[in-house]
């Protein structure tokens, strides 16, 4: 289905010349004189190489059909990454590339939503928050104030995050699956 090229997003997944890309990042530039355009950053599905592209906002860009469905991480292997849909019970594996900065923040029996188009994966979105334990952090320093000091950890998935004084060793908490930063202790 053809759109206007200034609807499209992230994640968002476009036809052009008979290849499918997924697109990283869209940004509309208004300049000052002349026609605004929409900056596209987008990888190629079927080699993963990065291409970048600019169309007039009002061009008219062919959008892949893609299913977005709910899907079961179950495990890796040297075949990639193995996800299950929880209706029908079909397993399909995805290649590293696409599951590309988001491998860490997998844990087995995490729901995720995975975009399909022909039966190949072709891009991941995380939940917003997960748990994770904290396996490596410095001691609680007595007499430290409680202002926004935060201390490096490391979490049982080996991503760093900066969590506050009163968090220790073995502690579970939550992180935002975008960029690791601390949320709140887990409630559990």
């Amino acid at each position: 289905m053809k759109v206007i090229a200034s609807s499209l997003r992230k994640g968002n997944v476009v036809d052009k010349d008979g290849k499918l890309y997924v697109i990283l990042s869209a940004e509309n530039i208004h300049p000052g004189k002349g026609t605004p355009v929409t900056q596209l950053d987008m990888r190629r599905i079927s080699d993963g190489v990065k291409v970048s592209e600019r169309y007039r906002t009002t061009e008219q860009v062919e959008r892949a059909h893609v299913e977005d469905r709910e899907h079961t991480f179950l495990y890796q292997d040297g075949e990639g990454f193995h996800f299950m849909n929880p209706e029908s019970y079909d397993q399909i594996a995805v290649s590293a590339d696409v599951v590309g900065d988001a491998a860490p923040y997998l844990q087995e029996g995490m729901s995720v939503t995975l975009s399909v188009h022909e039966g190949v994966g072709i891009a991941l979105e995380l939940p917003q928050r997960a748990v994770y334990e904290v396996v490596e952090t410095e001691p609680v320093t007595k007499g430290q104030t409680a202002s926004s000091s935060y201390k490096p950890a490391i979490l049982s998935n080996g991503v760093k995050s900066a969590v506050p004084p009163h968090i220790t060793v073995g502690t579970r908490i939550v992180v935002m699956t975008a960029d690791g930063s601390y949320v709140e202790r887990a409630k559990d």
